[in-house]
């Protein structure tokens, strides 16, 4: 009930969201429903209907993948301040957020069924005069219910699921607090401790002095003298441990070493913030990944050679593809980041540099869709170059998974700029407060795409062309 309240009070552009998640899920149903009638009408060949059922988990996991980025930008999901107390915790929302997608591809699976009847004129009585659509609708044949219920909960179970995967409660604790254990001496498990620099414990009395000052002002709350405070009269100065004595009321020598400061262990200290990890670290897997998927096509290519007209493609060139596309998708936070680095290269200005920063910032949450989008343009430039003519027939169907994935996936880097512009309104409010001119802002957003495009255009054709390099022959 929460859920339907909270789809209902949303706004136009979440509702338009939510309906593009129905509209692939729609279209994702129908063609599992599909590949289910190519099953029923050819009994004697499951190879070639187990090969079309595999082709669908292209855009069945472009559709997932367009959910889970519609669920993180969904503002009735958010968690707030305060919604914990009348139990809408983290736990809850995220809840929430997945039954709502559940719903929205519930209905996009419903829409799907109904479209699928009415073709193979089970609404309407009249069957379809085409050949091709009637052996991929399987008229005249009883369709199985429970085959067809599990085509049909396989979208919304599946985004679901990866929603509650993405929105789970994270741990609160600091990072610092979490690490994990390493190896002590001797291989000892957990045992041992951080090592310590040679005359890091005692530095000649610099703990006692520290250890001093805190006691002094112990002992000067109740009226008694501390034996400490005379510790306070020698300190280290120089390199090479000399000790002299220093009166209290002279100042120390410049190339006195500072006392450390013992940390505020006080319940109101706000602890500091740990430094932002860097998003390269997923760059060179990306690139091995890549590497293997290429590999793979490369050997399916020599193997079989282009498809030939009328059939579809080998399961190892979905194989090779799908591991093309997971390898772009891990490079491309890595990529992004590196764009920004070179955005600030070279005595940059005002302009690039803030264009640069914004770009590292953003790796992670728009690098991962631009990796996705690269993997489908290349596949697209040898669809439109290598089985141009006398290739594959792609009929209706293989034009909507086509129209699906690149749907899709362009959908999904769309709406992860969204959520990247709204994670980083605040400094946007700030730097137009500061006095910022808009026309600064939005040419440092030109020049962030335009960065994106030099980088990420030639990285298409490269992919491209050695993809295509075993089938152009």
């Amino acid at each position: 009930m929460l859920a339907l309240r909270l789809t209902r009070s949303a706004h136009l552009a979440v509702h338009l969201r939510r309906l593009l998640v129905a509209v692939a899920s729609a279209g994702t149903g129908f063609l599992l429903l599909c590949a289910l009638g190519h099953a029923l009408s050819h009994p004697g060949t499951p190879g070639a209907s187990a090969l079309r059922l595999a082709w669908c988990a292209a855009p069945l996991a472009a559709a997932v993948y367009l959910a889970v980025a519609v669920a993180r930008t969904d503002p009735g999901t958010r968690p707030r301040s305060g919604l914990s107390a009348i139990g809408l915790g983290p736990g809850r929302l995220m809840a929430v957020s997945a039954t709502t997608t559940a719903l929205s591809a519930a209905l996009g699976s419903a829409a799907a069924l109904l479209a699928f009847l009415y073709l193979r004129g089970g609404l309407t009585g009249r069957p379809p005069s085409d050949r091709v659509a009637a052996d991929a609708l399987a008229v005249g044949q009883s369709l199985p219910a429970p085959a067809v219920l599990t085509l049909l909960v396989l979208v919304p179970a599946l985004a679901s699921a990866a929603v509650a995967h993405t929105l789970r409660p994270r741990d609160p604790r600091p990072a610092a607090a979490t690490a994990p254990r390493g190896y002590g001496r001797f291989g000892a498990y957990g045992w041992g401790k951080a090592r310590e620099t040679f005359g890091a414990y005692g530095r000649f009395g610099a703990r006692t002095a520290a250890a001093g000052a805190a006691g002094s002002r112990a002992a000067g709350a109740v009226g008694v003298p501390s034996i400490v405070e005379r510790s306070e009269e020698w300190e280290r100065v120089g390199a090479g441990g000399t000790l002299r004595r220093q009166a209290s009321d002279a100042h120390p020598s410049p190339s006195a070493d500072a006392t450390p400061q013992t940390p505020d262990t006080s319940p109101d200290a706000q602890p500091e913030p740990a430094p932002r990890p860097q998003n390269t670290t997923a760059l060179p897997w990306g690139i091995a990944v890549l590497t293997a998927g290429l590999t793979v096509e490369t050997y399916t290519g020599n193997a079989a050679g282009a498809p030939a007209p009328g059939t579809a493609p080998s399961a190892g060139v979905l194989i090779g593809w799908a591991l093309t596309a997971l390898g772009l998708a891990l490079a491309g936070p890595g990529l992004t980041h590196l764009c920004g680095r070179l955005l600030q290269a070279a005595r940059p200005g005002a302009l690039r540099l803030l264009a640069g920063r914004v770009l590292m910032e953003e790796s992670q949450r728009v690098g991962r869709p631009l990796g996705v989008v690269t993997a489908v343009a290349a596949a697209a430039y040898v669809t439109t170059t290598v089985y141009d003519g006398d290739g594959p027939a792609f009929g209706p169907l293989s034009a909507l998974g086509a129209l699906l994935v690149a749907g899709c996936t362009v959908a999904t880097l769309l709406t992860a700029a969204v959520e990247a512009r709204h994670a980083r309104a605040d400094t946007t409010d700030a730097l137009l407060r500061l006095g910022a001119p808009p026309a600064t802002l939005r040419a440092a957003a030109a020049v962030r795409a335009a960065a994106l495009l030099v980088l990420f255009g030639p990285l298409v054709l490269v992919v491209a062309v050695l993809a295509a390099l075993p089938l152009d022959h």
